[in-house]
């Protein structure tokens, strides 16, 4: 009877996309081991975010389309179990976060050295693996893209969500007013346990006359739109003279339409954001607010709320507590692998 394969050799668990669709297409399959390449390295997953884009991609609807087959899954985190001679930045054994644009909802990831991360004192892996997309998308969109400043009122939409709850964290950080919007009173007790001075049902009123009250009739600095939709109108009717309304996404399902008039009578700014991009067109930015995010962590200020924890195997369920807005904060995939 053959020896069972070794570590180095049994074959790896992997989420697989063959063909664009809903996430119940995709596929849990066993695929050999990645070599390792220059200035790379191998990490262990634990736990594997949950992100938005992994269902846009997968469904062939991100600005991203991977060759297909590939696997879903931005962000993680684990365990350096092998480095490229030459790796200096990360030892074996180390615990880590890893950043990548696809590959995450795996046992293991080969990535370059430089998409690890250590994973900030007392974070779970789950925290971890949740931690990283959320935040860099809102402290790029409020502090590089707006420069919000100390005093002013920012506006949440979507504020229970992954992207959303991390803006309301770190609009208080930079010393921002916080009014954030949810669909429940469940979501907003959440909301306003992570920061948030004044919280908005919009299923119950109008955000933009509550807005209107809340500011005395001058309206929102800078208001942080992961929805789109409907609410966008609306939201460039609550920004104050000389606003800035940053675009994170449509997670509404809708692409707006700006009303440029709007815009001009308000001397306002409607500001794209995609802090992925913007790390790749300037790695500088993005080392210095990386660094700036792990102190941040580090120092207890930032921490990722999450929600659901779920089963490798059960993907499809984790994605779609996303798709029915029934997450609160971050959804977490775990691969049950030991530390």
């Amino acid at each position: 009877m053959a020896d069972p394969p070794s570590s180095e050799e049994a074959p790896v668990r992997a989420v697989l996309c063959r063909a664009w669709g809903p996430p119940e297409s995709l596929t849990l399959e066993h695929l050999p081991r990645v070599p390792l390449g220059p200035n790379q390295v191998r990490v262990r997953l634990h736990a594997c975010g949950v992100n938005f884009p992994d269902i846009l991609m997968a469904a062939g609807l991100y600005q991203l389309k991977p060759p297909l087959p590939f696997t879903p899954g931005v962000e993680g985190a684990g365990v350096v179990t092998e480095i490229a001679e030459g790796v200096a930045s990360a030892r074996v054994g180390d615990a880590v976060i890893t950043h990548q644009r696809f590959g995450g909802y795996a046992d293991e990831a080969v990535l370059d050295a430089a998409r690890v991360s250590p994973l900030p004192r007392g974070f779970s892996f789950e925290e971890g693996a949740s931690f990283m997309v959320a935040s860099i998308t809102a402290y790029h969109a409020l502090a590089t893209r707006a420069a919000l400043k100390p005093g002013e009122t920012v506006l949440v939409h979507g504020a229970a969500g992954g992207v959303g709850l991390a803006a309301v964290e770190i609009g208080k950080l930079l010393g921002a007013t916080v009014i954030a919007t949810a669909s429940s009173e469940e979501k907003l007790a959440v909301v306003r346990q992570r920061g948030a001075d004044h919280t908005i049902n919009y299923e119950r009123l109008s955000f933009l006359d509550e807005v209107k009250r809340l500011t005395d009739g001058k309206g929102a600095d800078v208001v942080y739109d992961p929805v789109g939709g409907a609410v966008f109108d609306d939201s460039v009717r609550a920004l104050a003279w000389g606003g800035r309304l940053l675009v994170i996404g449509f997670a509404g399902g809708t692409i707006p339409s700006v009303k440029i008039n709007r815009i001009l009578l308000k001397g306002a700014s409607v500001i794209g954001v995609r802090a992925g991009e913007a790390g790749r067109h300037d790695p500088a930015l993005r080392r210095r607010e990386l660094a700036e995010l792990q102190s941040f962590a580090e120092t207890g200020q930032l921490r990722p709320y999450v929600s659901h924890v779920v089963p490798l195997e059960r993907w499809a369920e984790a994605m779609r507590l996303l798709m029915d807005r029934k997450a609160i904060g971050r959804v977490v995939l775990t691969t049950g692998l030991e530390p």
